[in-house]
């Protein structure tokens, strides 16, 4: 029987690019903002217009990727799904082409018990042949022929789901306990 294939995200959803926005952001402008203070919003549209550009190349710096933390569970419940699943990690790098190889060293350095040749990094998603898609952000299900898993993130609290996981303890059940295989 041939396993079933999971596409999962980088960043929100493995790692923690929000806590890295709002340090970056807080220490360049002298802010106090918070993940509270993004719920149901991105935080470029909480900073000032004239900060705003400065906030979205953030991520175009590799320092940006070096170091992020794992979200709580999910390095150990991805180790978990991959001895029942085909994983694959489906980045959006083509948003910030600089990120290539800062992501690529993340996901070796987190990820060991992947192969390389599983990371997938495209603009997209509606190219990844999988079964499902662990993703943040649910425009990536638009072009999706699988089953999109929407991960909670602050920016997507208020956004209707048809499946939504609020943290890498409920991926583990739903794949896990109720033997999707």
């Amino acid at each position: 029987m041939m396993r079933k294939r999971i596409a999962i995200d980088m960043d929100e959803t493995i790692c923690d690019t929000m806590a890295r926005h709002l340090d970056w952001y807080n220490q360049e402008f002298g802010q106090r903002l918070t993940k509270q203070d993004l719920m149901g919003t991105k935080i470029y549209h909480r900073v000032p217009a004239e900060h705003e550009a400065r906030v979205r190349s953030y991520p175009d710096n590799p320092d940006f990727f070096v170091d992020l933390a794992p979200l709580p569970d999910a390095i150990c419940t991805i180790q978990q799904l991959s001895q029942r699943f085909d994983i694959y990690i489906a980045t959006a790098a083509m948003e910030h082409p600089t990120s290539f190889t800062a992501k690529y060293e993340w996901l070796v350095k987190h990820l060991p018990f992947l192969s390389p040749m599983n990371f997938i990094f495209c603009g997209n998603k509606g190219i990844v042949n999988a079964d499902y898609l662990i993703d943040d952000s649910s425009r990536h299900f638009q072009f999706f022929s699988g089953q999109g898993v929407l991960f909670t993130a602050p920016h997507n609290v208020n956004e209707a789901a048809d499946v939504r996981v609020n943290n890498w303890l409920e991926v583990g059940a739903m794949f896990l306990d109720n033997s999707i295989e």
